[in-house]
């Protein structure tokens, strides 16, 4: 068994590897799926969002408007640790019981941590592999502005709560360059897969 992080920046196409990944055969485990799964409505993760940060922050059914608390939480690094401190340590229960159960059904699987801020979090150690999906600063901020019709000055807001991709690409021991073609990005990604699969067949010796 092999288990890799995968982490990017915003707007940089984590998600069409983590989906490439998938598609080739990986186990990929989604951290922000993860997270939603934690606050829902009446369990002991939402509660604890709705005492830190008040009713302000739910929608007319009840539920967490994830728009409100993210424009909450972007514009004060104070306010983001608080929901960083709820948030982790329900997600890293939940990856860890996962990887724990796909390991004893497949000793040779390649599982894949999809965690966007997996070095902020600290849940880079221990991995076999970090995967970073890079793009230049520019070509960041445009593909957010675009994807999510945000304003410029927002999109920074949200780029900046974030550590630099510079830094994130040093620290990979893998790297998937998206700012060209789709085709290219998945010749990339499919080369990372094989390696990632070899590594766990050597482990079986086989």
């Amino acid at each position: 068994m092999v288990v890799a992080g995968l982490t990017g920046g915003i707007a940089s196409g984590k998600s069409t590897v983590a989906s490439r990944l998938a598609a080739l055969g990986a186990f990929v485990l989604d951290a922000d799926v993860m997270a939603r799964r934690a606050v829902v409505k009446g369990s002991r993760g939402w509660q604890a969002v709705v005492d830190t940060f008040g009713p302000g922050i739910l929608a007319p059914d009840g539920r967490i408007d994830r728009r409100k608390l993210g424009d909450l939480v972007f514009a004060d690094p104070e306010k983001r640790r608080l929901l960083e401190k709820i948030i982790h340590p329900l997600v890293r229960s939940r990856m860890d019981a996962e990887v724990e159960r796909i390991g004893r059904q497949d000793s040779q699987s390649v599982i894949v941590e999809d965690i966007p801020l997996l070095f902020e979090a600290g849940m880079d150690r221990g991995l076999d592999e970090i995967i970073v999906v890079y793009i230049p600063g520019h070509l960041q901020l445009k593909r957010l502005v675009e994807r999510d019709r945000l304003t410029y000055a927002r999109a920074r807001a949200r780029i900046g709560s974030q550590m630099p991709l510079e830094e994130k690409r040093r620290r990979a021991t893998m790297v998937i360059d998206n700012s060209g073609s789709l085709e290219e990005t998945f010749r990339q990604t499919d080369l990372v897969y094989r390696r990632l699969l070899e590594k766990a067949r050597v482990r079986t010796g086989n």
